[in-house]
């Protein structure tokens, strides 16, 4: 595997004030270049909390988040965004979608607030259209869209901005049967070796799909099991 892309280090999240609820207990997690891998549990389990916690929209109570190296917990709110948006790309499970937008328009939004012409935009978009097999419907709006191609566009969303780590939660859920499988062949061929792809799910089908597995069950890892050959 190559270098540490994101980890947390004896990280804890703590809920309430009165009445403490315990999301995570003391988690220590390391994803590095070239994985595949996902996070499975039932609900209540902690992995929608870990989620928060890898891709920076929370901060943890205890413990330390790193992405290469650099500690964040520490770093002022507007470097902390600025750090995710370069590193971190999210899929989520309801789409998000602007409606108005073509699927262009909806890739295009990622980079909106980085320095680059209108052109350049257009490219690099279209570009990660073709990467999820939709640059021939560039101009279709979500509503003109299967639910497996709204996904698609969202997947091509998240990596426009070549992220190092992609987080997708329940990317699959909303979804049929052959779609899910077209997605899950896109997460696998966006695999390389600066790259890391994490799913996060409850179901083990998505899981067993993955080269490593992390279990999780009452707000602690109970498993990491390797599932594929390591390059």
């Amino acid at each position: 595997m190559g270098e540490s892309l994101l980890s947390l280090e004896g990280v804890s999240r703590v809920y309430g004030e009165e009445v403490l609820v315990h999301a995570l207990r003391d988690v220590s997690l390391d994803i590095r270049a070239g994985e595949y891998l996902s996070i499975v549990g039932p609900s209540g389990s902690g992995k929608s909390t870990m989620l928060g916690l890898l891709g920076v929209l929370d901060l943890p109570s205890s413990g330390s988040i790193r992405i290469q190296g650099v500690e964040v917990n520490t770093l002022p709110d507007a470097e902390r965004s600025r750090l995710r948006g370069q590193a971190i790309g999210f899929v989520f499970q309801q789409f998000h979608l602007v409606p108005h937008l073509s699927a262009l328009g909806n890739v295009e939004t990622a980079l909106l607030y980085r320095d680059l012409t209108r052109k350049e935009r257009r490219r690099r978009s279209l570009e990660a259209l073709e990467k999820v097999d939709l640059a021939h419907r560039h101009d279709h709006r979500p509503v003109q869209m299967s639910g497996g191609e709204q996904q698609r566009v969202a997947i091509a969303r998240a990596i426009v901005t070549e992220p190092l780590v992609v987080l997708a939660d329940e990317p699959t859920g909303a979804l049929d049967t052959q779609n899910a499988a077209n997605v899950m062949e896109i997460f696998a061929g966006l695999r390389s070796d600066e790259r890391a792809i994490c799913l996060v799910s409850h179901d083990l089908d998505v899981a067993g799909a993955t080269d490593r597995r992390i279990s999780m069950r009452d707000g602690e890892i109970v498993g990491d099991e390797w599932q594929g050959s390591v390059s």
